[in-house]
């Protein structure tokens, strides 16, 4: 009866210990999916930042200059300097949580070693993630444009592939963030129609009164 008793109680804790295993194999996998999901928001995010703020330049610059090669060359300097920018803000942010995390991985005596390590945030692959988002973003106007030479066209074409992207880059960042789908495209569109509307009008504004004091 004893060592029936014993050998019970026995399988019963090996349950209990296979349970909690399992449980905690489960929420290590929801926190890396969770972890996987924050970073394909953020970089949906960003590709929508360099495919908002560089049509923007390219709309603006379009209103005063129909140029095509000039509208082209802002639109790279928009990419190149957007994709330099949030890659020294992202390498800056993530960073200081870096430095953070370090510090207090050396006061907390119970964790460290090479799996803590492999934890911390990398700054470097951080920034390159962000200026390879920004670009991706910011090329969708650029190859729009790239090809039309007729101003009015071309005006169209931007808007166009640029009000494609917006819708999807809506919908990708509802799905990741668990948002509803219409409502949140419908926000990134408008968003982003708002952007080129106001610069466009505001450039056009201040360019014709350039005009009238030259």
């Amino acid at each position: 009866s004893f060592s029936f008793t014993k050998i019970k109680k026995d399988l019963t804790m090996e349950s209990h210990n296979n349970m909690n295993l399992d449980m905690e194999k489960d929420q290590e996998k929801g926190f890396d999916y969770s972890k996987r999901a924050q970073w394909l928001r953020a970089a949906v995010l960003g590709a929508n930042d360099g495919l908002v703020s560089t049509a923007s330049l390219m709309m603006g610059v379009g209103a005063v200059k129909q140029d095509i090669k000039i509208m082209i060359l802002t639109g790279f300097a928009g990419l190149v300097a957007g994709a330099c920018s949030m890659a020294i803000g992202e390498f800056v942010s993530v960073y200081s949580q870096y430095d953070i995390e370090k510090a207090q991985m050396k006061r907390d005596q119970t964790r460290g070693g090479e799996a803590e390590k492999e934890k911390l945030p990398s700054p470097t692959q951080a920034a390159a993630a962000s200026a390879l988002a920004f670009s991706l973003g910011a090329v969708v106007p650029l190859l729009a444009a790239a090809f039309v030479k007729e101003y009015k066209v071309r005006i169209g074409v931007i808007v166009a592939a640029v009000t494609l992207a917006l819708v999807m880059f809506g919908w990708l960042g509802a799905v990741l963030g668990k948002a509803p789908v219409v409502k949140s495209s419908l926000r990134v569109l408008i968003g982003g129609w708002l952007a080129m509307v106001i610069t466009f009008g505001f450039t056009k504004l201040i360019g014709s009164q350039g005009h009238m004091y030259a």
